[in-house]
This record gives C-alpha cells, sequence and structure tokens, in this order.
C-alpha cells in the first residue's frame, strides 16, 4: 500500500483529501509546515508527496530544491489556477507533475494513479534489464539509471531521465507530445499543459547542443519531438514497449 505525504497548510483541505485517498487504499500523513514537512520527506517512509507551493516557514519551491539534493521520490506539486510561472518554475526545480487549485479529489486521485503507473513501469524496466542505448556522444543505461555525455555523468530527475530515454529511442524519428505525455508522465495532456515542454527545455540545457552547433532535441511543430545526431551509434531498441 502507497504512502502519501500531504504538504499543505490548509487543515481542513488535507482532512478531506486524506480521508478520500484512505478510502481509495493509500495510507495517508499531512504536515501544515515547510520545515517540517521537508523532515518528513526526507525520512524516506512514503512513496509520493503532495506539496503545496505557498507555505509558512519554508515555501513549497524552498522544499522541494532542499529535497532534491538528496530524494527522488515524486513530488505533485499543488499551485495556483491561472498562475503559469509556479507551474513551470515548480517543474523546473523538479516536481514531476502539477495541478492547479482549486481541484476535484478525483482528480488529484487521478494524477497520483498515473505517477504510480509510471513508477510502476519503471520497476518492470530494471528488472527486465532493458539494454543500454547510445546516440553519438549520449549514453543512457536504464540499469544504473545513469546518462553520460562525452563520458560524464549528467545529473538528471526521474522525469528527465523518461523523458530523454524516449527520444533516445526513437532517435532520427518525431515521437509526439501525446506519446511523450502517456509513457513519462501516465496521463493524458490537457490543451494547455505545457509540462512536456519545461521538462524538453531542462534536458537542453543539461546536454548542450551538438557539436556543429545544431540542437540535439528539434521541435516539430503541432506534432512532437525529435532527438537529432550527427552520429548514430547503434540503438538496440527504438521502441519503448
Amino acid at each position: 500500500m502507497d504512502k502519501i505525504l500531504i504538504i499543505d497548510d490548509d487543515a481542513e483541505l488535507c482532512e478531506m483529501l486524506s480521508e478520500y485517498l484512505r478510502k481509495e487504499g493509500f495510507e495517508v500523513e499531512s504536515v501544515q509546515h515547510g520545515a517540517r514537512g521537508l523532515e518528513k520527506a526526507r525520512e524516506g517512509n512514503h512513496q509520493m508527496v503532495v506539496l503545496d507551493v505557498m507555505l509558512p516557514g519554508m515555501n513549497g519551491f524552498d522544499l522541494l530544491r532542499e529535497l532534491r539534493t538528496t530524494s527522488d521520490i515524486p513530488v505533485l506539486l499543488l499551485t495556483a489556477r491561472g498562475d503559469e510561472l509556479d507551474r513551470i518554475v515548480g517543474l523546473e526545480i523538479g516536481a514531476d507533475d502539477y495541478l492547479s487549485k482549486p481541484f476535484n479529489a478525483r482528480e488529484l486521485l487521478a494524477r497520483i494513479r498515473a505517477i504510480g503507473r509510471r513508477n510502476a513501469r519503471e520497476q518492470r524496466g530494471s528488472s527486465a534489464t532493458k539494454q543500454p542505448v547510445q546516440v553519438g556522444d549520449v549514453e543512457l543505461d536504464p540499469g544504473s539509471r545513469t546518462i553520460t555525455l562525452n563520458g560524464k555523468v549528467l545529473e538528471t530527475t526521474t522525469v528527465e531521465f523518461n523523458l530523454l530515454e524516449v527520444l533516445l529511442r526513437s532517435a532520427g524519428n518525431v515521437v509526439s507530445r501525446d506519446e511523450i505525455a502517456s509513457v513519462v508522465l501516465g496521463r493524458e495532456l490537457s490543451p494547455f499543459d505545457r509540462s512536456i515542454d519545461v521538462h524538453i527545455s531542462k534536458l537542453r540545457k543539461k546536454l548542450g547542443n551538438l557539436p556543429n552547433g545544431r540542437e540535439r532535441i528539434k521541435t516539430i511543430r503541432n506534432t512532437g519531438y525529435m532527438y537529432v545526431s550527427m552520429v548514430h551509434s547503434p540503438v538496440r531498441e527504438k521502441q519503448l514497449r
């Protein structure tokens, strides 16, 4: 049974969500202060964190930055409706997904289950010892969950790792945003959802351009993205299973 940590200063909301999620089979713990929430999240007793941006003592962004220095636990960020900047910043500093307030409890449950399905796929992939993939100077090893660029280890979040794997295994081919969202986020994209675009932007910054100055990840207008490379080393698995 998954145990979820809710960090939100709205005690009434925490109580309501806790009751709802328990009925759906989850164990739930909630705290109303940022610093205490960080302590709880670092204990390693939870499988997921639901984190509000606005918190007393330590805001959600600062908490997430601190948490990501020691943990890759999935984090679902709660933001104010219409505040696109909060959503973008949250994804950039390591949130796995976001949900805008106010929201329906069923929508929260759907996001939590989507993240859970994604994690389950990762575990199955690891147990199946999926083959490494190399395209040019980038190599990705699913077994060790490492990415190297010119032989140097590249630090990425879980979502960034999975996103790059999708692109590398289809190098030279366009991968639609919907397909990426299904594999990487475990859910469909809403009409104005920029989650994938933000993660792509982060990957571009970390990878840099090709030696000839071209972008490694090309945007295909109204379709999706394609990983481009001057030199293709053998790619042993072309599609994710």
